[in-house]
C-alpha cells in the first residue's frame, strides 16, 4: 500500500481521483486543499470516513505547512492538481493565477525537493511527482484538422494557460537541475459529476432546469475534447503508479464537439430527462443564448492519447453520448449537492469579464 498525497483533491478533478483511489485500489491518500470557493468536501463525503482517507486544509503557497504535511504523512507519490483553472475569471484577475499556478508549483516542488533528496535508499526510487495539468498550454489548433502531441509548440492564449505552461516547465526544470523524479499530463476538457457550476456543461443544465438562459460564446463553433472525468482518475493513477519519469502523457476522450453540439445534446437530454420543464419554457433550446465571445478565446483543442494508450494501456471507457447522459442524469438526482453550491458564493453565472 503506497500513501499518495493529492493537492487540489476538494476540486472536481482531484475528488474524483481521490474516490478512485480509495474505491478501486488499496493505496490511501492525503487531501491537501485550501477551499477556495471551487474546493467542495462534500464532493469527497462518500470516502471521507475510509481509514486510508485523510485531509489537511493547507495552502500550497505556504512552505510551512507543506513541510509539516511531508514530515507527517511520508507520502510516497504526490498528485498536483491544485490550480486556479478557469479561463474567464483568469482573463479578469489574473494575479491569484500567478500566484497559486505558478508560485505556488514552485512552493511545493520545493517542498518536495527537500522531503524527497533525504529519503532511505528503499523508499527514494518509488517517489513521483506528478504534475496535472491542461491541453490549453499548446494554444489554438489552426484550422480544423490535428491533434496535440506531447511534443506540440507551447503556445497558450490566456492568463490561465499561461500560467499552467509556466508550471509545466518549473516541473520539467526540477527533474532536470535536481533531480527530482517528475512525470506530467496533459488532458483536454473533463466533465461528469461534481463538476462547480461555472463551467459551461453543468451551467447549462442547471440554467436550463431553472428556466434560465444558456449563454454560449460566439457561434459556438468552438470545438473542445471531452474527457470524462472519472476516466481521467484512472488515466492518472494509471501515470503516478507506472509512468516513466520524465515523460508527458496527453489524456484525451476522443470526443471532439462543438460547445453549440454540447448544449444542443444536454438540451435534448433533458427533453428525455426532465420533461417537466419551468414555466415558459416549450423547449429547451429555445433558452440558447449566444453572447460576445471572450477575448483571446481558442477554436479548437483536441488530443492524441495514443501515447498513454500504447505505453501504460489507458483508454477512455466513456464516449461522449454516454458520459454526458450520466452527467445530466447526476444532477437531476444530485439537486442536493448543486443547491448548497449554489447557496454559497457562486449563483449560476459565468464568472469573469465583469465589463
Amino acid at each position: 500500500m503506497k500513501r499518495i498525497l493529492i493537492t487540489g483533491g476538494a476540486g472536481f478533478i482531484g475528488s474524483a481521483v481521490v474516490r478512485h483511489i480509495i474505491n478501486a485500489t488499496t493505496d490511501s491518500v492525503v487531501v491537501v486543499d485550501k477551499l477556495t470557493y471551487a474546493g467542495n468536501l462534500e464532493s469527497l463525503a462518500l470516502v471521507a470516513d475510509n481509514a486510508r482517507y485523510a485531509f489537511e486544509q493547507v495552502d500550497i503557497c505556504d512552505r510551512m505547512a507543506l513541510d509539516r504535511v511531508f514530515a507527517e504523512y511520508q507520502p510516497d507519490k504526490v498528485m498536483h492538481l491544485a490550480a486556479e483553472s478557469h479561463v474567464d475569471r483568469s482573463i479578469d484577475g489574473p494575479a491569484a493565477f500567478i500566484e497559486t499556478n505558478v508560485l505556488g508549483t514552485y512552493t511545493l516542488l520545493e517542498a518536495a525537493r527537500h522531503y524527497w533528496q533525504p529519503l532511505s535508499a528503499k523508499k527514494k526510487p518509488g517517489f513521483r511527482f506528478h504534475h496535472i495539468s491542461t491541453d490549453e498550454v499548446y494554444g489554438d489548433l489552426l484550422g480544423t484538422d490535428g491533434l496535440f502531441t506531447e511534443t506540440t509548440p507551447y503556445s497558450p492564449s490566456s492568463p490561465y494557460s499561461a500560467s499552467k505552461a509556466s508550471s509545466d516547465h518549473l516541473v520539467r526544470a526540477w527533474l532536470r537541475t535536481y533531480g527530482l523524479p517528475t512525470l506530467v499530463t496533459n488532458c483536454s476538457n473533463n466533465y461528469g459529476p461534481y463538476h462547480f457550476p461555472e463551467k459551461l456543461i453543468p451551467l447549462v443544465i442547471l440554467n436550463a432546469v431553472a428556466g434560465k438562459s444558456l449563454p454560449v460564446y460566439g457561434d459556438g463553433a468552438q470545438v473542445r475534447d471531452w474527457l470524462y472525468v472519472e476516466d481521467h482518475a484512472r488515466a492518472l493513477y494509471q501515470v503516478v503508479t507506472s509512468g516513466v519519469v520524465g515523460e508527458t502523457y496527453n489524456i484525451g476522450g476522443h470526443n471532439q464537439r462543438k460547445n453549440s453540439e454540447v448544449v444542443y445534446s444536454i438540451c435534448d437530454l433533458l427533453e428525455e430527462l426532465a420533461p417537466n420543464k419551468p414555466q415558459g419554457v416549450a423547449n429547451y433550446r429555445d433558452l440558447i443564448t449566444y453572447v460576445k465571445d471572450r477575448p483571446g478565446h481558442d477554436m479548437h483543442y483536441a488530443i492524441d492519447a495514443g501515447k498513454i494508450e500504447r505505453e501504460l494501456g489507458w483508454r477512455p471507457q466513456e464516449t461522449f453520448e454516454s458520459g454526458i447522459r450520466k452527467t445530466v442524469s447526476w444532477y437531476l438526482h444530485h439537486e442536493s449537492w448543486w443547491r448548497r453550491v449554489q447557496d454559497g458564493s457562486y449563483s449560476g453565472e459565468r464568472l469573469g469579464l465583469s465589463d
